[in-house]
């Protein structure tokens, strides 16, 4: 399998990685987001995404952008504001 060298295909790849984090793990995002501790809660979920991650983009090619953790806030906290919590 060649491994990812492209920015669309880099992100499209880190947002699919986290939104089945999040899909899996409904009840540890709400608790999470809740109970400000949702990094605490899902560590080795998002741990594993982001071995996965890794292993499938170039060595190298996202040092700069870090498509992962922008996908983690955009998939994981924004669309997850409904959730009342003390952070927002």
């Amino acid at each position: 399998m060649a491994l990812i060298d492209n920015p669309e295909a880099a992100a499209r790849l880190a947002r699919t990685i986290v939104s089945d984090i999040a899909l899996y793990n409904r009840d540890k995002v709400q608790a999470g987001i809740k109970n400000d501790n949702i990094f605490e809660l899902l560590a080795k979920e998002l741990k594993e995404g982001l071995d996965l991650y890794r292993r499938r983009v170039r060595p190298g090619f996202d040092d700069k952008n870090r498509f992962y953790d922008v996908a983690i806030v955009d998939v994981l906290i924004k669309r997850n504001g409904n959730i009342e919590s003390d952070i927002w």
